[in-house]
């Protein structure tokens, strides 16, 4: 596909009408988790060995707050994966999430997800929750422990591949 100056132009708009989208409502969205983004969550022989660890890192990402925050997030998925299967694993998703997870990024897996990307114009990044934020999670939390709860019943560790639970 060649690159044209009007699809240029259309995806342009489309950018800036998203990034103007989503800076105008400022609401903690509802708690989402998808696993290990962008890795496996478990060996062939155990597929949601270390899901858990994932999913918890989830609900961290999924607030968001401080630079420091989140390396202590990724210390606790570092540390959770390492217990789980071993420091080559861990390692490794560590390194991943620091670089893939950063709040710069426009991912739906990055620092602070559940908040919109943009906030007053400006990009989010890190920062510290108000009070206000720090009651939208308080409100939004019990449906986030659900799905967690939920996803560890249908993803348990111990499965295996020969019997899928």
């Amino acid at each position: 596909m060649r690159f044209s100056f009007a699809r240029g132009c259309g995806f342009a708009a489309y950018l800036g009408l998203t990034l103007q989208a989503t800076a105008q409502d400022n609401s903690l969205k509802p708690f989402s988790t998808d696993g290990c983004s962008m890795w496996i969550d478990g060996t062939p022989a155990h597929p949601y060995l270390w899901r858990h660890c994932c999913v918890a890192h989830d609900k961290a990402y999924w607030i968001g707050g401080s630079a420091q925050q989140r390396a202590d997030a990724d210390g606790a998925l570092q540390a959770c994966v390492t217990s789980a299967i071993g420091a080559g694993m861990g390692d490794s998703m560590y390194m991943g999430v620091i670089m893939g997870g950063s709040p710069i990024w426009l991912t739906p897996y990055r620092w602070g997800y559940g908040w919109n990307y943009l906030e007053e114009g400006k990009l989010r990044g890190y920062k510290l929750l108000t009070d206000e934020a720090q009651a939208q999670v308080a409100e939004l939390l019990p449906q986030a422990e659900q799905i967690i709860a939920q996803d560890a019943v249908k993803h348990p560790a111990e499965s295996t591949a020969l019997t899928g639970r």
